[in-house]
């Protein structure tokens, strides 16, 4: 089990980055855009370093959902290799079985 301070962190981070998406998306949309002036483009850029660090999509880490655990988890399930083997053994997800030949 991972520390609930780091749990909790990172729940911090998805809520911002929920939070703040569209505003760094219009940001970033206007540093991209080539037709505006460069004076422009380089107020959005320092708007956007302005904005917190942990808004930031990136900064948000894949953890297991009842574990916390950051590494090996599976993206489509959101459950880390250890509680898969364990629920798939105890027949809990559907479809699927422990393999053997």
């Amino acid at each position: 089990m991972a520390k609930t301070s780091s749990i909790e962190k990172n729940e911090r981070r998805r809520r911002m980055s929920v939070q703040f998406a569209a505003k760094r998306a219009k940001l970033k949309a206007t540093i991209k855009n080539k037709t505006i002036t460069p004076e422009e483009r380089f107020e959005a850029a320092l708007k956007l370093a302005e904005l917190p660090r942990n808004s930031a999509k990136i900064r948000v880490r894949n953890r297991c959902e009842l574990t916390g655990r950051p590494r090996a988890v599976y993206r489509k399930l959101k459950l880390s290799r250890n509680m898969l083997r364990e629920l798939a053994s105890s027949g809990q997800i559907p479809g699927m079985t422990k393999s053997s030949w």
